[in-house]
């Protein structure tokens, strides 16, 4: 089986600057991979190259879901910008997940309203459908917007860091859509800041302008990687667990935050997350 992106000394930049220097790796098919890196390490530009929304400076860059005119792929920005006078409901919003996939009438099928429903209920905003997004909270936005990819036929899911400053509640639900992507045959890779999301996935990249290293969670999550792509100043090593001193790593009253538990070291390998 084919992995999900396949890279070969890989150069991203914009105009004359570098973003990701040259890198080769592989994301397999069928795995929740985070993609993790210090603040412009790079991160929403592998995604949007893995979108194919960037060329390559060098190198080549592989995604089935988008060869041979595929448009299997459904990409969730960090940030979607809303008009608030733009009067669209929440089901609205998770129905614009179909529209590439519509005939020349664009009218929505069984199929398409089927998907626009699952999509919602997954997310656990089925109950806000004809809720226009402007009264809804900014994480009942950031489902609406991830029930929207879901919506789309796709086998591979890009989603730019999103748990990162939302309440617990859509965290959750966020995160249970997600693996019921995985069970439905698809591919889901995300950006985090956030090591213990990282730990938990089942393959990671850590980003630091390059890829220092990709793999599963306690190969790549090491301190020596850890060091390489943060820097030593960022790290802190305390009974046995790694913590960063990082601004994007610093809690957040009220908001699904990042865990003060983080990596283990080797010292404490009893301890560790069983694979």
């Amino acid at each position: 089986m084919k992995d999900a992106v396949t890279a070969r000394d890989l150069v991203i930049s914009y105009g004359d600057a570098v973003a990701l220097d040259r890198s080769t790796f592989s994301i397999p098919r069928g795995t929740v991979t985070a993609i993790i890196g210090p603040n412009g390490s790079g991160k929403s530009t592998l995604l949007n190259a893995i979108a194919g929304l960037i060329e390559p400076r060098s190198g080549s860059i592989s995604v089935p879901a988008r060869a041979d005119g595929n448009h299997r792929i459904a990409y969730v920005l960090q940030t979607t910008k809303l008009n608030d006078t733009l009067p669209v409901s929440v089901q609205e919003v998770v129905t614009m997940g179909r529209y590439a996939g519509l005939g020349g009438y664009r009218r929505l099928t069984a199929d398409d309203r089927a998907a626009v429903r699952s999509a919602m209920e997954r997310t656990g905003i089925t109950d806000l459908s004809s809720r226009h997004l402007t009264e809804l909270s900014g994480g009942q936005r950031q489902r609406a917007f991830v029930a929207q990819g879901m919506a789309q036929d796709h086998d591979l899911l890009l989603l730019d860091e999103p748990l990162t400053g939302i309440d617990l509640t859509t965290a959750q639900a966020i995160d249970e859509a997600i693996h019921a992507e995985i069970e439905k045959g698809c591919t889901v890779i995300l950006t985090t800041h956030d090591l213990s999301e990282a730990e938990v996935a089942d393959w990671v990249m850590l980003l630091s302008g390059r890829v220092v290293a990709a793999g599963p969670p306690r190969d790549v999550l090491t301190p020596d990687n850890l060091t390489d792509a943060y820097g030593p100043s960022l790290l802190h090593v305390s009974e046995g667990r790694i913590f960063i001193d990082d601004a994007a790593h610093m809690p957040v009253d009220e908001r699904h935050v990042h865990r003060e538990i983080s990596i283990h070291t080797e010292s404490s390998r009893t301890d560790a997350h069983p694979d």
